[in-house]
């Protein structure tokens, strides 16, 4: 059953945007085993008025959905959104039959479903994942500050290093707004 945190930015969130917004996503629930309890994060932003910036952010025990949308309308972006959190399901379940399927009860769960009403399954084309160049290099202990200017004089969009504070490994990333994010990793 899906829980919704619905907040706006910029945007009042009325009863009928929260409706459209729940009985849309609420479709999804139909690819989650029996008893599932699932916490919906919906974040809606107001952009220059003119356009809406939708994120869906679903964290489950085995597997995190997330989208983001942008569009003209705000109703267009969440039902686009719900397409994408669809085909990130579709992803998951087809990753899942060809590899965990004896082994995670979620996966489990995704891999047993079928979809419609009739069972009639969605041709989906699976994606090579093939690494095709792999490196390596020693991680040098500095500060979040240093990490970006590495990052930076690469012309990366990531950076992976050890924080010199506390040892564990971290990254710092670009986001799409051209600020910067940080992802802490810890040893327990």
């Amino acid at each position: 059953m899906l829980q919704f945190n619905i907040k706006g930015d910029n945007i009042e969130v009325t009863p009928a945007i929260r409706d459209h917004i729940e009985k849309k996503v609420e479709k999804i629930e139909r690819y989650f085993p029996e008893g599932t309890n699932a916490h919906a994060m919906v974040y809606l932003k107001a952009i220059n008025n003119s356009q809406s910036k939708v994120e869906i952010t679903i964290p489950m025990k085995n597997l995190t959905l997330r989208a983001e949308e942008r569009h003209d309308e705000l109703y267009a972006a969440v039902d686009l959104i719900v397409g994408k959190l669809e085909r990130q399901i579709r992803k998951y379940k087809t990753k899942v039959n060809r590899k965990f399927r004896d082994r995670e009860p979620m996966g489990q769960a995704f891999a047993n479903y079928e979809n419609g009403a009739n069972g009639d399954v969605e041709d989906d084309t699976e994606e090579d994942f093939t690494i095709v160049r792999t490196k390596q290099f020693d991680l040098k202990p500095m500060d979040e500050e240093e990490a970006v200017l590495q990052m930076n004089m690469l012309g990366h969009n990531f950076f992976v290093f050890t924080d010199a504070e506390t040892n564990d490994t971290n990254i710092v990333y670009k986001r799409k707004d051209g600020s910067y994010g940080l992802i802490e990793t810890s040893s327990s």
